[in-house]
């Protein structure tokens, strides 16, 4: 009797996490044993560990232009964001109490901001984002005023792909107000190189680019106060209370070096994967291309009303073909806030596909996909 042939799975879904690297694993199996000491505690244990955050935090600082004092650990990207954006107004809330972000922002700024607005009083100007989710630079040039203390925009969206120019935000922010910038960078960092400078807040997350969960990274300009969200002890210069993961934050450092080692190399040949993927799906009738051409390499989103995503979800699923259809932070929505934004109605919307990619990416599962995709439409 000839055997069964196994299918082997495709992950497609590396804008909600990426497979955790080989070398990381291998460090967390030589860590974990010998490194178990608080870094704060006063004794030779101690001082290791505490010896090896601090080497982690330098080369972070390094590997990201910047210096080791601006480098805040956090339990995730959602907490850096939280930290960043909470943290900023309620500290400058005496020199104004108007903030504007975008309406396609990740669910942790834009729920932020919503506290802000129903709790604290503060006032919340929402960015338009046109058909393939990017903002008028205009507008926000007229939303700025004297009492605006915070802007709060994404460098690349981690549902329809699309780029925001954050040369030009930085430059319309600074030149116009005196307000303190904050990018979410999460799904830009170890992609596309990422210019710090003139940034006040930046916040990055481990496991999108194979680091362990519960890892973020908030780099915060040090003349830029923050009120600590966390109370409690020293650690993190004081802004965030608690003992450290320190398993996640030692391998935070390898991970990023080992992601923008490789990033020049993984552009181009995911660029390839990408744009196979898009010259084939637009071949299938009443399907639509929401990321746009010029959006990240690494995601790709489109429509296909004629059959519900949770649906073609599990057709997929059952080949072993994972992905998803908006962020896995709001996947119990019945929308997707940025679908709507961007102009999708309801029937659309809800046939929406998101394919993300990352190291194990291969062309070979790409025709797969586009395969497996036939057949179930």
């Amino acid at each position: 009797m000839p055997a069964v042939q196994s299918i082997p799975e495709i992950y497609l879904d590396y804008a909600s996490t990426a497979p955790i690297h080989h070398e990381v694993i291998e460090a967390t199996h030589t860590l974990l044993p010998q490194f178990y000491a608080n870094p704060d505690s006063l004794h030779t244990l101690g001082y290791q560990v505490g010896d090896l955050m601090r080497i982690s935090r330098e080369k972070i600082a390094s590997l990201l232009g910047v210096t080791p004092q601006m480098v805040i650990f956090t339990g995730s990207a959602t907490e850096a964001n939280n930290m960043a954006i909470k943290g900023a107004a309620f500290k400058n809330q005496h020199k104004g109490k108007h903030c504007i972000t975008t309406k396609i922002e990740h669910s942790s700024v834009l729920n932020a901001f919503r506290q802000l607005q129903e709790y604290f009083g503060f006032e919340v100007d929402y960015l338009d984002v046109d058909a393939y989710g990017v903002i008028s630079y205009d507008q926000l040039k007229q939303l700025l005023r004297k009492d605006t203390i915070l802007v709060s925009i994404m460098a690349i969206n981690n549902e329809v792909g699309s780029i925001a120019d954050i040369e030009q935000i930085k430059k319309i922010v600074k030149s116009n107000s005196a307000a303190i910038l904050h990018v979410d960078f999460v799904q830009m960092l170890g992609k596309y190189p990422i210019d710090l400078n003139r940034i006040d807040l930046a916040t990055f997350s481990a496991h999108k680019i194979g680091g362990l969960k519960g890892s973020g990274l908030l780099i915060r300009n040090t003349q830029v106060e923050l009120m600590p969200l966390i109370s409690g002890g020293q650690q993190e210069f004081s802004l965030r209370g608690g003992t450290s993961n320190t398993l996640a934050n030692i391998t935070f450092a390898k991970v990023l070096r080992l992601a923008l080692e490789k990033m020049s190399s993984e552009f181009s040949r995911i660029k390839e994967i990408n744009d196979y993927l898009r010259s084939e799906l637009m071949l299938i009738p009443q399907l639509d291309i929401l990321t746009p051409e010029d959006g990240s390499v690494y995601i790709l989103a489109f429509a296909y009303p004629s059959i519900p995503s949770e649906i073609m979800m599990n057709a997929l699923s059952q080949r072993k073909i994972y992905v998803s259809a908006h962020s896995t932070c709001t996947s119990q929505s019945a929308y997707s806030h940025v679908h709507l934004a961007i102009g999708l109605k309801e029937h659309t919307a809800n046939g929406v596909i998101r394919l993300s990619f990352g190291d194990q990416t291969t062309m070979e599962q790409a025709h797969r996909f586009i395969e497996v995709f036939k057949e179930i439409v």
